[in-house]
């Protein structure tokens, strides 16, 4: 009697899996095939426009357009933009996660909120927020101009518009790891006498490493793409604020299309070796 009450759900239980199991061989290769069509049209097919374009009128056209001084400029600018808006959204993000998930206090909800801000902002309205805060005529610009600080049209409103929009990237990556691994290693740190630094650096960090430097891979790669938030407070000063994709833009409407596809190829190459990166720390993140 006990073995027929035992056996019985779990005849009923595989007969009613087994149905789920299975699915028709057609239908499985008509979704890859619809799958991989739109990655052709969408993702492949445009990589591919961007290298023939750019080699198109041979390697000397190609090395032309890198080494050109506005080009090399654009570098420089993004590449030191990355430089400070990374380490400084990563400090951000390891604070707000660590407080966000460590402990309990009124307006949590909000700053979660403020965090998400960027995402559901255009980026386009994120540079006019800064230009109306320290524009000539913004809240501050008659102050600025009297003290003869240049915010907008100059490097220090880029680094600001590149900070509002990547700041989410590293804490959001966290907040879902550190709340998995709860408190427990902590408290029982601080059990032990560790104080807060070292429960920091010794517990806290070593847990979160992969997925902290797959988080800044993502916050650097939006920071060195980032074209509508920069674009609004640039000024599109050649040689001076343009950023690499600003770069991109003017040359295409200046129709020096094989110039622009080699700074565009340059952008590419960089997303391409940001992808790799964020795949191999997103296996020792979940390892």
């Amino acid at each position: 009697m006990a073995h027929g009450a035992v056996l019985t759900p779990l005849k009923s239980q595989k007969s009613n899996a087994a149905p789920a199991a299975t699915e028709q061989r057609w239908v499985r290769w008509v979704l890859i095939g619809l799958a991989g069509l739109v990655l052709l049209w969408l993702i492949i097919l445009p990589l591919a426009i961007v290298l023939s374009e750019a080699l198109k009128k041979g390697w000397g056209v190609y090395i032309a357009a890198l080494s050109d001084p506005d080009a090399l400029s654009a570098l420089r600018l993004t590449l030191l933009t990355a430089a400070i808006t990374v380490p400084l959204n990563t400090i951000f993000g390891v604070v707000a996660a660590w407080t966000i998930t460590k402990f309990r206090f009124k307006g949590k909800g909000l700053l979660v909120t403020l965090v998400d801000l960027p995402f559901a902002v255009s980026p386009v309205i994120g540079g006019l927020i800064f230009v109306l805060i320290f524009g000539r005529q913004g809240w501050l610009g008659p102050w600025l101009d009297s003290h003869d600080i240049k915010i907008i049209f100059a490097l220090p409103g880029i680094i600001l518009a590149t900070l509002f929009i990547t700041f989410p990237f590293v804490v959001k990556e966290l907040i879902p790891l550190m709340e998995d691994q709860g408190t427990g290693e902590e408290e029982a740190a601080v059990t032990l006498g560790a104080k807060g630094w070292q429960v920091f650096w010794q517990v806290t960090l070593p847990n979160i490493k992969w997925g902290l430097l797959y988080g800044i891979i993502l916050c650097n790669a939006r920071a060195m793409g980032e074209f509508g938030a920069v674009s609004v407070v640039s000024g599109h000063i050649r040689g001076e604020t343009n950023t690499l994709p600003l770069h991109v833009e003017i040359l295409y409407n200046e129709y020096q299309f094989q110039a622009s596809f080699a700074v565009s190829s340059l952008l590419l190459l960089l997303a391409l070796v940001t992808l790799l990166l964020k795949n191999w720390f997103s296996r020792k993140s979940t390892h």
